[in-house]
């Protein structure tokens, strides 16, 4: 009992330095139970944006230590800490105290959005789908800087695209599910480049082998998540096949992958959106030799759709467009 005392001034000396740490880094002081679990044998811990059924920056210590109460689709943490979020029908950057600094609605001819990405000119990377798909870049005062139509071959607009991104080039990648293919297109919306997901050595199209992201690496290959056929493929320029991880690979981890990022060291991290069990993990990261290094596991939680990690053992992530 002699301890007591002193075991309580410990706590609150670590709860302040908590809150110290969270107001250097401009995080509203949020305290919560763990919110997952991160597991790896070699001690990696990354603190993370996920968008989906939840929309929240998750520490390395598992904790949410920022959410806003809305389901949403893409998003990332920019460089000056605000998050920008795409939901169904409008694109947010918000600070950290939740103040909304940009805002972009969806155009009335159109029914979702699916993509949010900030580009180095200062403008917002988004896709509209419905009856005119199409994908835009919407400047900081909320001008069409570039209006772009897309070819995604349905009328289905869920199914239309996902996460498109704008290549060093000045062009855009963009995937299109029942196309099974990954298109490139030029700011005037001409096609340029047609990456097909349903190759036979990918199982054709009975895989269901559907594009969610199109990520170029910094060697130039394209990194994709095929959504329902439960892979990862790496394709060449010419969309030839170069690497790709299956269920069999990672023993059953993929269920449904949407997004994606590759990280410096060349390992990609998959979320795993319709992963239902308590025993798999909702996201996960992969080696280019099929080791799975760190997996994070939330009971009870299913729904990440895209993630950006910020820290790996206290370090900043790489600035990098690989996301």
């Amino acid at each position: 009992m002699r301890d007591g005392p002193a075991s309580i001034v410990c706590l609150v000396s670590l709860l302040m330095m908590k809150l110290l740490f969270l107001s250097v880094l401009g995080v509203g002081a949020v305290f919560s139970a763990p919110f997952g679990q991160q597991i790896s044998e070699s001690g990696i811990r990354h603190s993370f944006l996920i968008t989906g059924t939840k929309t929240a920056i998750v520490s390395e210590d598992s904790e949410i230590i920022w959410e806003v109460p809305q389901r949403s689709r893409d998003g990332e943490v920019l460089p000056n800490g605000n998050v920008l979020v795409a939901f169904g029908k409008e694109v947010r950057e918000f600070t950290r105290d939740k103040k909304v600094v940009f805002h972009y609605k969806l155009s009335k001819e159109n029914s979702e959005i699916g993509t949010a990405k900030r580009l180095a000119n200062g403008n917002t990377l988004i896709t509209e789908l419905g009856g005119k798909p199409r994908l835009l870049e919407v400047s900081s005062d909320g001008k069409l800087v570039v209006d772009c139509p897309l070819k995604p071959d349905t009328d289905n607009a869920h199914m239309q695209t996902r996460m498109a991104r704008k290549l060093p080039s000045g062009n855009y990648l963009a995937p299109h599910l029942l196309a099974f293919a990954i298109k490139e297109y030029t700011p005037d919306g001409k096609v340029v480049r047609v990456i097909k997901t349903d190759l036979d050595e990918l199982g054709g199209r009975k895989e269901r082998n559907w594009p969610f992201t199109a990520i170029m690496l910094d060697d130039g290959k394209i990194m994709a998540n095929l959504t329902n056929g439960n892979k990862t493929v790496v394709f060449d320029q010419g969309g030839k096949v170069v690497w790709k991880a299956t269920n069999k690979e990672v023993a059953g981890r993929f269920a449904d992958p949407c997004g994606g990022q590759a990280l410096a060291n060349g390992n990609f991290v998959i979320c795993s959106y319709g992963q239902r069990a308590d025993d798999k993990p909702k996201v996960f990261e992969v080696t280019k030799d099929h080791k799975v290094v760190w997996e994070f596991k939330a009971p009870k939680f299913k729904g990440v759709h895209e993630i950006h990690v910020l820290t790996t053992n206290g370090k900043p992530t790489k600035a990098s467009p690989r996301r």
